[in-house]
């Protein structure tokens, strides 16, 4: 069969990091390599990076299969995406994958829609593509319908991603400094249990066994990776068994990952032997500067912690690319509190997001009837637009506050310098301009908040409350083998 794989770029009203972030689609990568395995004639494209339209490819070739992924924040352009190949070519079968449509599959429940993917999609879709017709393939374990049971997800081996479908892409993938950078997964899901997090959700965390994923990571051409685990640093033994693989294989990388702040205060030594061996920046989710929110968020860690992990990390030489979220109650102090807290590091790089209740987590489940953000607007379901109302400022101060953090510590003129001289003035240039043009996004919604760019009608501010993430009952299991 003819298969068209499609990454939708996200609708201009979403605020996301793709304007100086877009890491390759490795997900859509595992497809086509499943799919060609099995036979089939496979195209991908990518229309963050196109400037022509899905429809001119659809004229261009039939396809018997046309699929898509994305986040919450493309639910309706993929649903617009979808009747386009309907008008274009009505006998295709249009299929759905992705993390949402594995937490939420109803959010693609439209008639333009043959099939959302909820669980082990490359196999599903190959089974789908096998021939199966449409009452057949709706009867699949994988593919979700109303009231079915949903399947547990499975990791095989051996469904290794096809990167040469995107090589008319591949010099223009990134992860905000690191130029020419390819994806990795050595896990799936996340061992632990956050409330406010969507991955937990996907699915159960499981390794991948090394040896794969060293011939996986010998192949890719690119001399950045970013390592997509949710928890790179799941285990010392782990991290020790990598970086003595790397160098039995002779491979040489530079690599950004994820990690806890927990992890890394306690194992010093593997965050030295990691950076000895490529790792050039981690991502850790701090989440706050407050001990209380810090238990709220069922984090367990500590602010000490926190500050602790930053300075192993620039002892090390490894930049941290931290995490923080705001809360519904904040005002201009917890704002100025922020900034003085993250300028105590020396090159503070911070992604900031106001506390979102994603659809499908059980923070979502105990929120919902303080939610102000209509789930209709998909679009603004992006972690940067408010999905509370806030009690003690209007969402334009909100919002300015935000910006103002950014552009105190992040984007100040002395941290501007270093990137500059740290990563080149290209590549400072090319995250220049996307900060700019969130910025300016941003202020469209404070200065406009009623234009088609600006998020809903904004409502009364709700009462003053400290927006409780988790029940007091509700706890982390310890994670088995954490010192091994």
């Amino acid at each position: 069969m003819n298969v068209l794989l499609v990454r939708p770029r996200p609708d201009p009203r979403s605020i996301n990091l793709q304007r100086f972030m877009i890491c390759e689609p490795l997900e859509l990568e595992v497809v086509a390599g499943h799919l060609q395995r099995l036979g089939h004639a496979v195209d991908l494209v990518d229309l963050i990076l196109e400037r022509r339209p899905l429809a001119w490819f659809l004229r261009r070739k039939r396809y018997d299969v046309v699929g898509f992924t994305g986040y919450i924040n493309h639910v309706q352009v993929i649903r617009q995406l979808a009747r386009t190949v309907r008008a274009e070519q009505p006998d295709a079968r249009v299929v759905v994958g992705g993390v949402h449509a594995e937490v939420v599959p109803s959010d693609f429940d439209d008639p333009a829609i043959d099939h959302v993917l909820w669980a082990n999609g490359a196999a599903t879709l190959g089974e789908i593509a096998s021939g199966l017709g449409s009452d057949e393939a709706s009867a699949l374990p994988g593919v979700w319908g109303h009231g079915k049971p949903r399947p547990a997800a499975k990791h095989p081996s051996g469904m290794l991603p096809d990167r040469a479908i995107t090589a008319r892409y591949r010099d223009r993938y990134n992860y905000i400094y690191h130029d020419h950078c390819a994806t990795l997964k050595t896990s799936f899901g996340c061992p632990f249990t956050c409330r406010f997090c969507f991955c937990t959700q996907v699915c159960d965390y499981a390794e991948r066994d090394l040896e794969e994923v060293m011939d996986e990571l010998a192949a890719i051409p690119e001399p950045n990776v970013f390592i997509v685990d949710d928890d790179f640093l799941s285990r010392p033994s782990r991290v020790r068994a990598f970086c003595r693989a790397l160098d039995e294989r002779g491979i040489t990388r530079k690599f950004i990952a994820f990690g806890r702040a927990d992890f890394i205060v306690r194992h010093p030594e593997e965050v030295r032997l990691l950076a000895a061996h490529g790792f050039e920046a981690f991502f850790v989710g701090l989440e706050s500067f407050r001990a209380g929110e810090l238990d709220d968020y069922d984090k367990r860690t500590s602010v000490e912690q926190n500050v602790a992990a930053v300075r192993v990390l620039e002892a090390a030489g490894v930049q941290c690319y931290s995490g923080l979220i705001t809360g519904p109650d904040w005002n201009r102090h917890d704002f100025d509190e922020l900034i003085g807290f993250l300028n105590t590091f020396e090159h503070p790089m911070v992604n900031i997001q106001p506390i979102t209740p994603m659809p499908g987590t059980p923070l979502y489940d105990d929120e919902l009837p303080n939610l102000t953000l209509p789930r209709e607007q998909a679009e603004r379901w992006d972690m940067a637009h408010l999905a509370f109302a806030p009690s003690a400022l209007s969402p334009r101060a909100y919002y300015w506050h935000l910006l103002r953090t950014y552009w105190s510590t992040s984007a100040s003129a002395p941290q501007r310098r270093h990137l500059r001289e740290r990563y080149g003035t290209r590549v400072y240039r090319r995250v220049r301009r996307g900060a700019v043009g969130i910025t300016w996004q941003y202020l469209k919604l404070i200065i406009a908040p009623g234009s088609p760019a600006a998020p809903h009608t904004p409502v009364e501010p709700a009462p003053a409350r400290r927006l409780s993430i988790i029940p007091a009952s509700a706890g982390m299991p310890a994670r088995s083998g954490d010192e091994a």
